[in-house]
């Protein structure tokens, strides 16, 4: 059986616990997931014992090459009359929805004559755990990102500006066959990487900054995410090394107590904490990480709000970091797959403090 198949099964048994006749997927990375389509407009209906997938005419073709476990059909006219007369013909008595579905179509499904039944998540629970080909295509990501983040930086020095930094990595990533950038590039440097996403300016970096880089990878629709932050030779390096030691041994703590079964606040935990007895309590705000695959901000969350627990083949980051206003920060991230008793770390750059002297 394919992973697509699979996947479709496992939906089939969450509905049939859910009590629906018929599902009805709108998310396009949702409808990827389980069905393979690429492109950007089509819904599926997923009954207890059949799949079916739905497009226009503009991906007619498209649909015909990568859709090969759903009945395929085409949308003529309104797309409510299509799903109407679905369920007449399937006798749909209960039919169930994703809950992110926008307002005014909610308020067109309310016209059908059926039961309707709002869940939240339930394919989104799905994709929690990778499958093989999931994990290959993620870790081609993070390979693409990290070369292009290696050819990239021999140009980081002072003097260069931060767009120019992202755009020479942007590039780079494009060049290794990245069709699209996961999330506007962050470079941020001096007192600017004080910010946790800064974006990236016009400001030349300077002798004595920290410069945060945070940028991923994509291929085949999955996305890798990290960060990386280097130091350029200067003033005030004894405080800067110390802050980035700190950063660094909470990710290593974090990361040494992933395995399955752990509820994701204690791995934020043992970042937090380690960096709270440090004194830096304060300057740690955000969450220790999130999970990673067609979006790149998934589940699960590693965050003190998150008490749900770990599953094998979960893949998620793990970036704590400390950001001293008018001073500087330091993030680092690293992708963990959870494998039994143990987290394997899939990125593979250097942690360890570098130092650029310009």
């Amino acid at each position: 059986m394919s992973n697509i198949e699979t996947r479709i099964k496992s939906l089939q048994r969450a509905m049939r616990v859910k009590r629906v006749d018929a599902f009805l997927v709108l998310n396009i990375k949702n409808i990827r997931y389980l069905t393979g389509f690429t492109g950007s407009s089509a819904f599926a209906f997923i009954t207890r014992d059949r799949s079916f997938f739905f497009t226009d005419f503009r991906y007619k073709e498209q649909a015909e090459n990568e859709v090969r476990y759903s009945e395929r059909g085409l949308e003529k006219g309104k797309r409510i009359f299509l799903i109407k007369n679905l369920m007449k013909k399937l006798g749909i008595k209960v039919l169930g929805f994703e809950s992110s579905v926008p307002f005014d179509f909610y308020d067109v499904l309310r016209q059908l004559q059926v039961t309707l039944t709002p869940l939240n998540g339930l394919v989104e629970q799905l994709r929690l755990v990778k499958d093989s080909e999931e994990l290959q295509s993620i870790k081609e990501a993070i390979k693409r990102a990290e070369e292009a983040f290696m050819a990239t930086k021999p140009r980081i020095r002072p003097g260069i500006t931060e767009s120019a930094v992202a755009l020479r990595l942007e590039e780079e990533l494009k060049k290794r066959g990245c069709r699209r950038i996961p999330f506007d590039i962050i470079v941020a440097s001096g007192r600017h990487s004080s910010m946790p996403h800064a974006g990236q300016t016009d400001k030349k970096l300077e002798k004595g900054d920290f410069v945060i880089i945070d940028w991923g990878g994509e291929a085949g629709g999955y996305y890798s995410d990290m960060t990386r932050t280097l130091l350029l030779a200067g003033p005030d390096m004894g405080p800067k090394k110390k802050i980035y030691d700190i950063v660094n041994r909470a990710r290593e703590k974090a990361i040494s107590e992933v395995r399955e079964g752990i509820k994701s606040s204690d791995i934020d935990a043992a970042a937090r904490n380690f960096i709270n007895d440090a004194g830096y309590g304060d300057y740690f705000g955000h969450g220790t990480g999130h999970g990673i695959g067609l979006d790149v901000h998934e589940g699960p969350r590693i965050s003190w709000m998150s008490r749900e627990p770990l599953s094998s083949g979960m893949i998620f980051s793990i970036e704590p970091g400390i950001y001293v206003p008018d001073f500087g920060g330091v993030r680092i991230e690293d992708l963990v797959l959870v494998e039994g008793d143990t987290g394997r770390t899939l990125t593979t750059l250097n942690r360890k403090l570098e130092i650029i002297n310009g």
